[in-house]
């Protein structure tokens, strides 16, 4: 009786893939901390993380790409393959009926993902003036945020709790206005406020401007 033949298995070189992608991502982070974006080279990168720098050209294909890719796991915090948006604290403040408390989910939130990222949104921010290939990215990470925005000002909106004759499209970029890297970075990088008080700065300035 002939063999059966079972079929291929590629979970385990799956992972294997993502875990080599993390690894250079989690890399690539801390060298353009350490260095910044123009004096970072994927060889760096490559040799750090323990792989080829043709494995980093195949896996991102930029190092602009690359950067993107950083700023997108320390965003979120991990590489799980789950938007944001879908997460429990996302799914919390949609389901959240009080305007003030949503207020509050958001900006708990955003001040956890700037600590986070502030680091890496500053650097693609100031480094595009000497590197135009970070321009995109940065163009691409403020459409990711007022898009994020504009959703968010939707849900606002819907409780029917915010000022008489307010518009989604002021709401949205009230919002936008506040999401901005500079107010973290002049607050809390600079005049070195914790993230407790810009935070709560943050709640009472965007409940304000939209009660």
């Amino acid at each position: 009786m002939p063999a059966v033949k079972r079929p291929y298995d590629a979970t385990g070189r799956r992972e294997q893939a993502r875990a080599r992608r993390h690894s250079v991502v989690l890399t690539a982070r801390d060298l353009f901390e350490r260095d910044g974006y123009r004096a970072t080279t994927v060889t760096a990168i490559a040799d750090a993380a323990g792989v080829s720098p043709e494995m980093v050209y195949k896996t991102f294909g930029t190092k602009a790409a690359l950067a993107k890719a950083v700023f997108d796991v320390t965003l979120a915090g991990d590489d799980e393959p789950v938007p944001i948006r879908e997460r429990p604290a996302m799914v919390a403040l949609r389901e959240e009926p009080d305007v003030r408390r949503k207020i509050a989910l958001f900006v708990d939130g955003l001040t956890q993902r700037l600590e986070r990222s502030a680091r890496i949104q500053i650097m693609v921010r100031d480094g595009r003036h000497v590197d135009e290939s970070l321009q995109p990215v940065w163009d691409q990470l403020l459409q990711e945020g007022l898009t994020g925005m504009r959703l968010l000002g939707q849900q606002l909106l819907e409780t029917g709790q915010l000022r008489p004759g307010i518009q989604l499209d002021e709401v949205t970029d009230l919002l936008w206005n506040y999401l901005a890297i500079d107010h973290y970075e002049r607050l809390v990088m600079l005049r070195g406020w914790t993230i407790n008080q810009y935070g709560e700065w943050l709640t009472r300035a965007i409940d304000a401007a939209l009660s």
